[in-house]
């Protein structure tokens, strides 16, 4: 009987370890920050952390701690518990562009062609190489401050949705909605301004 809840713990213990091997963690921002107490000051630092599988999900995640190893692994677990999904086109960029805003921070992201690369700074670039996007520009407009920065690419990135989604919800074919983004992206394109 004591076997049991033994074998059943080693398996949950493997099954741990698999998720924390499929995903990985990049350190953002690190700040020290200190609490004046009677005695002076106590000083302890604060931590900034994306997590991703390279695959379509990623979360961040924000601790606080003395020591700075253990303020990175109290962000690192917050960003695995708060994981979102992003759908990807063709594993590599973004369906549509979208806007996201957090505080003073806005950011702009576009879906961008093969072989553009991650064009975009600090915080976002982190957010972009966890959730394994390859080709993607973005801006960041208004504040720098990093906090900001990473919550408004996630309020964009929530906003992302698949052809596939939004042809169930307006009940036409997927391919009438790509179809469609085509015509427009040619109408907008400057070649198409020179021809006519």
């Amino acid at each position: 009987m004591a076997r049991g809840p033994q074998r059943e713990r080693g398996g949950r213990d493997r099954d741990k370890e698999k998720v924390e091997s499929e995903f990985t963690d990049k350190l953002v921002h690190i700040n020290r920050v200190a609490k004046v107490v009677k005695g002076g000051k106590r000083f302890g630092f604060a931590a900034l952390v994306v997590v991703g599988d390279l695959k379509g999900r990623v979360g961040y995640g924000h601790g606080k701690a003395r020591e700075v190893p253990e303020a990175i692994r109290k962000a690192t677990e917050e960003a695995r518990r708060s994981l979102i999904r992003v759908p990807l086109r063709d594993a590599r960029t973004l369906h549509h562009d979208s806007e996201g805003h957090h505080g003073a921070g806005r950011v702009v992201l576009r879906a961008a062609p093969p072989g553009t690369g991650i064009i975009a700074g600090g915080a976002m670039r982190a957010v972009f190489e966890m959730l394994g996007v390859h080709d993607v520009v973005a801006k960041s407009l208004g504040t720098k401050n990093a906090y900001n920065v990473v919550r408004a690419t996630f309020d964009a990135l929530t906003n992302q949705e698949n052809p596939r989604a939004v042809a169930a919800r307006r009940s036409k074919k997927v391919s009438e909605i790509v179809s469609r983004r085509r015509d427009e992206a040619a109408a907008q394109s400057p070649d198409a301004g020179a021809e006519g």
